[in-house]
């Protein structure tokens, strides 16, 4: 009884912590994962492109799943592997879960439907105290793709939005940005500047509101402002924080592409080139058996 599982990248457009209301849009950055299900009542995770993470997400991630079904008293042993950077702010975190909870549908030969996926993926997430919100639109994001306006509080898609297609480019300091570390009440104090970048995203103008976000959470967060402004000089139609940070990600067309990274390659840390994703990725698609 195997499962293996893909799920894909999101990125900040509006940040739910300070107000419990988000929005985030899909990218092509990815998560596998494989499950293994044991009879011995123990769960066993490994995360291979850093087995120095805890693995306690991955943990929940079984445990919900196991407990929807009725099936507590099995086990798993869990494998997952990604090239999203971890505890940068880019949704790795959301996207393991995801990946994770698809896998365990795949071994246990199970199909749900979208909302009962981001539910459990979502508990584990809390669960596992790796988020604030519950990172629902983070999830929305991954597993749906394209633009998705959320309230996180009463876990509910306000709007989508096709997004466009536009090459997302990551600016990726080396140190780390764990939730549990984060200044809530400093955060708290942005909450009507950030009420207004969510009315941004929920009319459609979200590419207005993440560069809106990306100002006020750089501020509050104690992050450089100056390389959003920089990338959007060099021609980024948005640009700011994701999540909590320290990662930026910048929206450019690709005629201004090669600008923008010239700008970014000028600070210390990784860039990754990504893309938005358009369509829309359900289980049946995700899960492979």
């Amino acid at each position: 009884m195997s499962g293996e599982a893909v799920a894909y990248g999101a990125v900040t457009i509006v940040n739910a912590i300070a107000t419990g209301k988000g929005a985030a849009f899909g990218i092509d950055l990815w998560t596998k994962a494989r499950v293994d299900l044991t009879n011995d009542s123990i769960i066993k995770a490994t995360i291979l492109n850093d087995e120095a993470e805890k693995t306690t997400l991955a943990e929940k991630c079984a445990e919900v799943v196991f407990e929807h079904f009725g099936k507590q008293g099995l086990g798993a042993r869990i494998l997952t592997e990604s090239n999203i950077p971890i505890a940068r702010g880019l949704k790795s975190s959301s996207v393991a879960a995801n990946a994770i909870v698809l896998a365990m549908l795949a071994a246990f030969g199970k199909r749900l439907k979208p909302s009962e996926i981001l539910k459990l993926a979502v508990k584990a997430s809390l669960e596992a105290n790796v988020t604030v919100t519950g990172g629902f639109d983070d999830a929305a994001a991954s597993l749906h793709g394209n633009v998705v306006v959320t309230d996180n509080i009463s876990r509910k898609i306000l709007r989508t939005f096709p997004v466009e297609d536009y090459n997302v480019l990551l600016f990726v300091p080396s140190e780390k940005s764990y939730t549990a570390n984060v200044d809530f009440d400093r955060i708290k104090t942005v909450a009507k500047q950030v009420e207004i970048a969510h009315k941004e995203a929920l009319g459609g103008d979200y590419w207005n509101a993440m560069t809106l976000n990306g100002m006020i959470y750089a501020h509050v967060l104690r992050l450089p402002i100056d390389i959003i402004i920089e990338g959007l000089r060099a021609g980024a139609i948005a640009a700011g924080i994701s999540g909590k940070g320290p990662a930026c990600a910048f929206v450019a067309e690709r005629r201004c592409t090669d600008e923008v990274l010239e700008v970014l390659k000028k600070n210390e840390g990784e860039v990754i080139v990504s893309k938005t994703r358009q369509h829309t990725s359900f289980p049946a698609e995700l899960v492979k058996t």
